[in-house]
């Protein structure tokens, strides 16, 4: 896929704060703006029109401008004018803005934009409009590639219009991958899939045969970690998502290992060992297969998560009686807790940012996904439920994907995702039940 620039004049506008949603220090404010109060956002209103045919285009014109529209009012920061209620119909994607036209049905933001399909390569091409300020902002942008892209680039068309109108890094063109269940609660079979985050065009990575957990993509988006039982006991695997080949890592007769995770250059893989009943954190460089041991306790040390820089590892341990998290230098060394509240921690993620940490909590027989400051600071429950587990966030840091159960025989996992202000809870859709979310990077 290729992306040109159309030279045009750049206005960058703010988000107001709640929260982590602070405005970037980069963006100024201007006249189209996202009020943020006492945790109440008023979404803005935006219009999409079907893009332009400007040859061979047919659906794809309608079903583009459909996927960016779905992008932007699923952030629960837009709403979406109805294109019945439009006055003004876009003919020409050279044509002129009516701006009267749309302050009339009281659209603040309108996206304009066409496709072109020849010789089997798509090119779709948008702008976007401030309708109060009679401005455009920022830069007209052009994507190329075949049909069967069409999708990436309504989502990268999404991303540029979220980024201009909120001063935040777009999340649309992304994939998760987790774990796909079928059968009974009692005897679930479970494969590797592979969606995008919008749970479009799901592609299954392993079959049914052997139990597998926690996946977990690589910096680079082009490999995958995660548990496999196929041995019986549980096993961290690598696969390349191209070939789907696959390979056992840090074999070691006796062992258990589990819970994998990337470092921030892809070069490393940090996880859990068990040995004799006991676990401990182990770092495998990936490129001479040498192993070190982080820990070393009586307890149980999990879920281990780098900082960005990769400097520091959090992870979840038992030594202090109850499951808590802690912060350790990446080397390995002394830790420091940094949860404080009542009940158990788990599966801490730290953000993309490197700003907040997210983690499931368990307190008076409910379960929750939480974010809270790197050193424990701000504390706040995003989530309750029966059984909601296993945080991953969005590239960007503003949204959390997780896993929500059900109660019951007939329980069944699903995959939702909540934004960091705790507002915004939506359920993926998945064919079937579906848990262990790990989002992607933004696709290149």
């Amino acid at each position: 896929m290729t992306v040109k620039h159309l030279s045009l004049p750049v206005l960058a506008i703010a988000l107001m704060g709640l929260f982590g949603l602070q405005a970037p220090a980069q963006a100024q404010s201007g006249p189209l703006r996202i009020e943020i109060t006492e945790g109440v956002i008023e979404p803005l209103p935006f219009a999409v029109p079907d893009f332009v045919d400007e040859g061979g285009a047919g659906e794809y014109a309608r079903n583009i401008a459909r996927v960016i529209a779905a992008d932007l009012s699923g952030t629960g920061l837009f709403r979406e004018i109805p294109r019945e209620a439009h006055i003004s119909r876009i003919s020409s994607f050279d044509s002129s803005i009516a701006y009267e036209d749309w302050k009339a049905i009281n659209a603040q933001a309108v996206i304009t934009g066409a496709v072109t399909v020849s010789g089997g390569r798509i090119v779709v091409k948008f702008r976007l409009f401030d309708v109060f300020s009679g401005q455009q902002l920022g830069e007209g942008l052009q994507f190329a590639g075949t049909p069967q892209t069409w999708r990436r680039m309504a989502h990268k068309v999404a991303d540029a219009a979220y980024s201009r109108i909120t001063g935040e890094g777009g999340y649309f063109d992304s994939r998760v991958v987790f774990v796909s269940e079928s059968g009974p609660k009692n005897n679930r079979l479970k494969r590797l899939a592979v969606m995008d985050y919008d749970g479009a065009n799901v592609q299954y990575l392993t079959d049914s045969s052997s139990i597998v957990l926690a996946p977990r993509f690589s910096p680079s988006g082009d490999r995958i970690l995660f548990t496999s039982y196929q041995t019986g006991f549980p096993r961290i695997t690598l696969m390349d998502v191209g070939s789907l080949r696959t390979q056992t890592l840090a074999e070691q007769p006796g062992t258990m290992t589990f819970a994998p995770r990337f470092s921030p250059d892809g070069g490393r893989v940090v996880f859990s060992l068990e040995r004799g009943g006991n676990s401990d954190l182990y770092m495998l460089t990936l490129g001479s297969g040498n192993l070190v041991q982080l820990t070393n306790a009586p307890s149980i040390e999990t879920a281990p998560s780098f900082s960005p820089d990769g400097s520091q590892i959090v992870f979840e341990s038992d030594r202090s009686g109850s499951q808590q998290l802690y912060i350790m230098p990446a080397s390995g060394g002394e830790a420091r807790r940094i949860s404080a509240g009542q009940g158990r921690y788990s599966t801490p993620v730290w953000s993309p940012r490197g700003d907040m940490i997210a983690f499931t909590k368990q307190h008076q027989g409910r379960f929750h996904i939480g974010v809270m400051r790197t050193d424990g600071r701000e504390e706040r429950l995003l989530t309750a439920s029966f059984l909601d587990e296993g945080p991953t966030w969005a590239p960007n840091g503003r949204v959390i994907m997780f896993t929500r159960e059900t109660s019951g025989a007939g329980g069944q996992a699903a995959l939702y995702s909540v934004d960091i202000s705790g507002r915004n809870l939506r359920q993926i859709p998945t064919e079937g039940a579906a848990s262990d979310p790990a989002w992607s990077p933004l696709l290149p």
